[in-house]
């Protein structure tokens, strides 16, 4: 089961780095999610597990808009020659899944390849934010912990750090199953232990209040032998 899961994460990470090479000033977002979506199906996906969606993409000030895949469409907006754009990608294979999401900068008409490279001091400081969450994350967890408190301790760090929770339910990610009715949260009140899936995602959605920018990023994660890994 490992080595399918990973396989499938293995295409969203594919096209995530695929996409940042193609990307270029005044492609539609709707070009974004439709190259992302033909690539994890070359790579192998046959479906999309999230409401047949393979693909969220958000750029600008839409990048803080927080939605249900029954609601989402892609705008008709255009990539700028300065740009902050968020993917989010769900490709399937059967019923095994993959969930994978990161945030991509475009300065003076191209992507921005390293963290450190990026001008824009805000922007910056956002993609490092996501990272440093995640790495906080991976240094608390264990299998005995619950989603609740994971939920409660995260927050309270976003919080701490000077960021704002952005998800619609104000959750931190979910477990990785094989229905998507099956799924339990990264949520206040769910008191199943991590240790109790296979696999749950990470994946904080962030601003600084009042700003106009969100940052993604997710990475599925399960334990081995009681140590978290990234799958």
């Amino acid at each position: 089961m490992l080595s399918e899961y990973k396989a499938v994460q293995s295409y969203a990470k594919e096209t995530i780095e695929y996409i940042k090479t193609r990307i270029t000033t005044g492609m539609p977002l709707l070009e974004v999610r439709r190259l992302c979506e033909d690539k994890l199906k070359n790579l192998g996906a046959d479906s999309f597990w999230y409401y047949d969606i393979g693909a969220f993409v958000f750029s600008g000030d839409e990048t803080t808009v927080s939605v249900s895949g029954r609601e989402y469409s892609a705008s008709d907006r255009v990539i700028g020659s300065d740009d902050i754009i968020t993917i989010d990608l769900s490709p399937q294979v059967g019923d095994t899944w993959g969930d994978y999401a990161r945030t991509v900068i475009v300065e003076d008409g191209k992507v921005v390849q390293s963290v450190d490279e990026i001008k824009n001091d805000e922007w910056r400081s956002g993609v490092l934010m996501e990272k440093k969450l995640h790495d906080t994350m991976t240094q608390i967890v264990s299998p005995q912990m619950t989603f609740e408190e994971l939920y409660y301790r995260m927050n309270e760090f976003i919080k701490a750090e000077g960021y704002i929770n952005l998800d619609f339910l104000g959750n931190l990610g979910h477990s990785i199953v094989r229905r998507k009715e099956d799924r339990i949260y990264i949520e206040k009140g769910n008191n199943a232990k991590l240790g109790d899936v296979s696999f749950f995602t990470f994946e904080p959605h962030i601003s600084v209040s009042g700003s106009k920018y969100g940052y993604k990023m997710e990475n599925i994660y399960y334990f081995d032998e009681g140590s978290i890994r990234e799958l």
